[in-house]
């Protein structure tokens, strides 16, 4: 079943913390409560974490939300100020408008909305980054050996600790991301057919070659609208003299394969 869109309110002053959901929640369990300890246990925080989130609080609104006196673990007075209510019933209000959005937008996109985060929301420093779909999960006594479907009649195969594959859920049909780091692209010129110790032969066209001082950043076009980046010396770059529109193959060992959870 697809997920459901969820909405996230944030406040912030620039300079100071930000505020969310978790923030107003902690907000409103004092209101309750009237004490900061026994808001923190409510929601899961401890006395130190929730001080903290009260202080930043009320440095982000001009007027303080929260009047209180430090008690420790057995607990201060504490009360939500005008300002605080005013937040809370405001933080309720967004929230629900908020969710009453998201529920009409969700008949006008015409995609999963797990898709549009994983596109969005992902951040990396690894160049290579690609969404697959796990095929086969082989478990060894340490490792497990996941096998994967990059798209455009490519596969791309990892090692990575059973441990990790086991906490991780992969079975047939997971999707996962998979990363690879420029610098461990081995780059051979042509198909490579021969027989290697690389798993992973990723064969396309070079669409770019940009030169620097030490090394040279080759990219590739996988088909299927993918691209690999492979970072090698200038040196080999010369040597391999590769220029856009030659076939050249990406190496890359499994243990390089990174794999990551949306």
């Amino acid at each position: 079943m697809p997920e459901r869109l969820r909405g996230a309110v944030t406040v912030e002053r620039p300079g100071t913390a930000r505020m969310g959901s978790d923030r107003a929640a902690l907000l409103a369990a004092i209101g309750r409560t009237g004490s900061i300890s026994a808001a923190a246990r409510e929601v899961g925080l401890s006395y130190k974490a929730a001080w903290d989130a009260v202080q930043a609080m009320n440095n982000v609104f001009a007027n303080p939300l929260v009047s209180a006196a430090p008690g420790g673990r057995a607990g201060g007075g504490a009360a939500l100020t005008p300002s605080g209510e005013k937040v809370v019933a405001a933080f309720a209000a967004i929230d629900g408008g908020l969710a009453r959005v998201l529920g009409a937008l969700e008949s006008q996109i015409d995609l999963d909305p797990a898709d549009i985060l994983w596109g969005l929301m992902m951040k990396t420093s690894a160049r290579n980054t690609y969404r697959c779909t796990v095929t086969a999960v082989t478990e060894g006594a340490v490792s497990a050996d996941v096998v994967m479907d990059l798209g455009g009649n490519q596969t791309l195969a990892a090692v990575i600790t059973g441990r990790s594959a086991a906490e991780m859920g992969l079975a047939p049909g997971r999707e996962v991301f998979a990363l690879v780091k420029s610098s461990f692209v081995i780059i051979a010129k042509g198909a490579v057919l021969g027989q290697l110790s690389v798993r992973n032969r990723l064969t396309g066209t070079v669409i770019a070659r940009t030169d620097g001082p030490v090394n040279s950043e080759i990219v590739l076009d996988l088909g299927a609208g993918k691209t690999l980046v492979a970072t090698i010396t200038r040196e080999s770059a010369e040597d391999l003299a590769l220029t856009p529109g030659d076939v050249a193959t990406a190496l890359v060992k499994s243990s390089h394969v990174i794999l990551a959870l949306p």
